[in-house]
Formats: structure tokens, sequence, C-alpha cells
């Protein structure tokens, strides 16, 4: 592994115990194993390793969603994804991302450094409710917006439908982090809220598939899963 890729690692890891403000560059270049110079050859300051750690975060996690077929961020190439998927189809993409944002470490430690930092400051507060709320509110209400337009969601609030759907995942998500002896207990809630989400809401394409409505590009947090990544760094 490259030296700035320890780097990252090594920062992360101590950001997510003991939080930004409390983590110096000499402890992250003891933890890496070089001098505080030596650091400095590959990032100029905290911040900018801060800003690598939001960037590596994001790259990963996008490559994962790539790898399953979940288009992050556009909510019109998803449609064509969940138009016509089944309760299994949907289980198994949320709880394929569920276990990828629990088990990499990267990521878990980047989402736990978030929990931590949102109470210590202004900018990560603010971060955090843009990532783990306003952002997944809003990309799934614009999705269930064209998925109801499709004819393949029932004619509901597409903004209420979204935390119905969001909620319950973001709150079983925080359980895992919080008790991980209880994952299978959790999972298994997790498949029942989507699968009762599905069937409740959930229609069958119209005779002969429908006409899906014209794609054009939309952003946001994630397809139908709680995001990891993004926005503004940490001031």
């Amino acid at each position: 592994m490259h030296t700035r890729e320890r780097i990252l690692l090594e920062a992360l890891r101590l950001f997510s115990r003991k939080g930004y403000d409390a983590v110096s560059v000499e402890q992250i270049a003891d933890a890496v194993g070089v001098k505080a110079p030596s650091l400095y050859k590959h990032y100029r300051s905290k911040q900018d390793i801060f800003d690598a750690i939001f960037e590596e975060t994001a790259k990963r996690y996008g490559a994962f969603t790539d790898s399953i077929s979940v288009h992050m961020g556009d909510s019109a190439q998803d449609l064509q994804v969940f138009h016509s998927i089944t309760a299994d189809g949907l289980v198994e993409k949320v709880k394929s991302l569920i276990s990828y944002s629990l088990h990499d470490e990267f990521v878990s430690q980047f989402r736990r450094m978030a929990t931590i930092e949102q109470f210590r400051s202004p900018e990560l507060s603010a971060l955090y409710s843009r990532r783990y709320v306003t952002q997944i509110l809003d990309y799934h209400k614009e999705l269930f917006q064209r998925m109801i337009a499709a004819g393949v969601m029932r004619q509901e609030d597409p903004g209420l439908l979204a935390m119905m759907y969001a909620s319950p995942i973001l709150i079983l998500l925080g359980e895992c982090d919080r008790h991980p002896e209880r994952e299978a207990e959790i999972m298994d809630a997790l498949e029942q809220h989507v699968r009762l989400f599905h069937q409740t809401f959930h229609l069958e394409p119209p005779e002969g598939g429908g006409t899906l409505p014209r794609r054009h590009s939309g952003k946001g947090a994630g397809s139908m899963v709680p995001a990891e990544s993004g926005g503004a760094a940490h001031e």
C-alpha cells in the first residue's frame, strides 16, 4: 500500500475514534510510521487529508453501487432499474448496500466520523443532515414521482413515500452500528420493511410494459439506499 493511501486510512481511523479536532497531523504521521514533514509531501494540511477522505469514500461507494447496477445520483436512469423490480430484487439490492455500508471498513469509519463530528462542528452537522437526511429524501421523492408517472407506483404524495421508505432503513442501519451482534435480526427486520413497502405501493407495469417518461439528468444521494459520501468538506 502506498504511503498516500496509508495516510488516509490511518487518519480516518483516528478521526472516527477521536473526532477531527482531537487528532493532530503528528498523530496521523505516527500512526503511519513517518515523520510529519514526510506527511506534508503528500497532503498540504489536515484539512487536505479530510477532503481526500470524502473523495475516496465517494469513489469507493460509487464503484460498489455501479457493480450492482444501481446508478447513483440519477433517478431518471434508476427508473429503468426499479420500473419492474420484484420484491426479491429490491430486498437483494437494499441488503447488499446495507451490508456494504456496515462491513467496508473505509465507508463504515466514514459514517462513524460523520456521526461524531455532527455534534462538534456546524459544518459537519449541516453535511450530516444533507447527506443522511435531505438528499436521501429528495432523491427518493424524485424517483417515486417518476415511478408514479410511469404507472408502477400508487398515486400517493412522493415526499411522504420517501419518508416512509427511507426512514426505517436509516434507523436500522444505525441500530446495526450500535449493536453489531444483532445484525442478523436487524437485517430480517429490514427485509420485512422493504417487502411490505413493495407490496403496498409498487404496481405491476402497465400491459405491454408501458412507456417510461423521457429521461433527463437528475442528481441525488443514491438509489433506494443510504448515501455515504460527497458534500462540503470540514472547515
